[in-house]
């Protein structure tokens, strides 16, 4: 069911039952209002008919002296009953009263408190106990409150029509609501459909930015933002790996047709060989290097608490055998409480973590003559931080902008080795670890690679 109509359905139930809980209200309280004042009015005639018959002693069966039967009657159909002390009929308006309800109620009559009860479905009785010279005598009056009853009918058909009619007004209220209230996220709907993968620069319309459909703009404007930087990074990625591939291939391949085609003697033939094995390793270097930053962003195994300070002295002997004779230097910074156990330890994986420093320390004795500082310390109580910091040429702001971008490589990387998949890969790294990494250079100073890891 659309949203649309399950809030018209809604709305409409819920006004519905507030006109009928209403309606109830207004008929249950005029129909007590009716009995209440019809069963005042009979008492009222009981105790009148007391003290004119029963005081005057004219209770006869005929003519009752200046009264006759039919002249205390005010309501139509009205007819009343007297009973002696002794239980017996002293005096009634008609011969042809049912006089069964009475006598079976005479014992229930107690004096100032008259007694209600109907009788033939609509026939309303008000029983009375008249003291007169210490004798009880019970008047029982009854009649059909035919004028109350009509007006309550006249009121429940009046309340039935209202409430059909305010039902369909409700209906109408509610689809014309329903539809306002749903319009921005139709425009959305059209908005949405129109963006597509060659279109993701488009936004949808985010409205007064202040209720809710403004924030799920915003929020689906957000989302868009980064897939469009995602297919960004995947096409430029995609470019500058086809374009990296294709050389070391070409290589090979042309080595190999060269050697097939002109090596006549063994030496020639060991030099092409030579030549297309320094290609192949090539291209198994580079497409190790793709795997493993592909393999990054695949799923973990569970993080298990892991020595910071052994992956860092890790990956600087790594580092120390890789550039032999470079200075590399270690220092350790703010440190925790001296009392305090498991200390530089961080939730994740030995191995990933020990990649990522051993990339950021491969980069800074790769672009830098001078001794390399790598400085291990605690940020704050809970996070650790790792500064590597290099002297060599430095990064304009540029080429940062660029840095994290897999196979990019900056402008003084030009004749040294590597594939620009080291960054990407350690960000990737320290991110899947709740970390953040930074990069500060400053052209002519040097760079300086930042890492803040949340402690175990």
């Amino acid at each position: 069911m659309l949203i649309r109509n399950k809030l018209m359905l809604r709305f409409t139930l819920l006004v519905l039952a507030i006109q009928l809980s209403f309606s109830a209200f207004i008929y249950s309280f005029h129909a007590t209002t009716r009995t209440q004042r019809f069963e005042h009015r009979l008492a009222n005639i009981a105790t009148l008919a007391g003290r004119l018959l029963v005081r005057t002693g004219k209770m006869e069966s005929g003519n009752l002296g200046s009264i006759r039967r039919r002249d205390l009657l005010t309501i139509p159909g009205e007819q009343i009953s007297i009973y002696g002390p002794d239980g017996s009929l002293r005096y009634s308006t008609d011969d042809h009263i049912n006089q069964e309800p009475n006598r079976t109620r005479l014992g229930l009559l107690q004096s100032g408190q008259p007694l209600r009860f109907v009788v033939e479905g609509t026939r309303e009785v008000a029983g009375l106990r008249y003291e007169h010279r210490g004798q009880p005598y019970y008047v029982f009056v009854s009649a059909v409150d035919r004028l109350g009853r009509q007006q309550l009918e006249r009121l429940g058909l009046l309340l039935l029509v209202g409430n059909v009619g305010a039902l369909a007004l409700a209906l109408l209220a509610g689809w014309y609501f329903a539809g306002a209230a749903l319009r921005p996220v139709a425009r959305i709907i059209r908005q949405a459909k129109r963006i597509s993968a060659s279109s993701l620069g488009r936004r949808l319309h985010e409205g007064n930015g202040r209720d809710e459909l403004s924030q799920l703009a915003m929020t689906f404007n957000v989302m868009l933002a980064g897939l469009e930087q995602a297919f960004e990074s995947q096409k430029s990625f995609l470019a500058h790996a086809s374009h990296e591939l294709r050389t070391p291939l070409t290589t090979l391949l042309g080595t190999l047709e060269t050697a097939l085609a002109y090596d006549a003697t063994l030496p020639d033939a060991r030099h092409s060989l030579a030549e297309g094995l320094a290609a192949a390793r090539h291209l198994n270097d580079l497409t190790q290097s793709l795997l493993a930053l592909a393999k990054a962003d695949g799923a973990l195994p569970p993080p298990a608490p892991v020595r910071l300070d052994d992956c860092l002295t890790q990956a600087l002997d790594y580092a120390r055998a890789k550039y032999p004779g470079r200075e590399l230097r270690l220092s350790f910074g703010q440190l925790p409480a001296p009392d305090a156990d498991d200390v530089f330890v961080v939730p994740g994986n030995a191995q990933l973590l020990t990649t990522a420093l051993l990339n950021l320390l491969d980069n800074a004795c790769k672009y830098s003559a001078g001794p390399v500082l790598a400085e291990l310390g605690y940020a704050d109580a809970d996070t650790l931080l790792v500064r590597i910091t290099d002297a060599g040429r430095g990064l304009t702001a540029e080429e940062l902008s660029h840095i994290y971008e897999p196979l990019y490589r900056g402008a003084g990387a030009a004749g040294r080795p590597g594939y620009g998949l080291g960054l990407p890969l350690t960000q990737k790294i320290v991110l899947r670890h709740g970390g953040r990494l930074e990069l500060h250079s400053q052209v002519d100073h040097g760079t300086t690679a930042s890492v803040w890891l949340p402690a175990a």
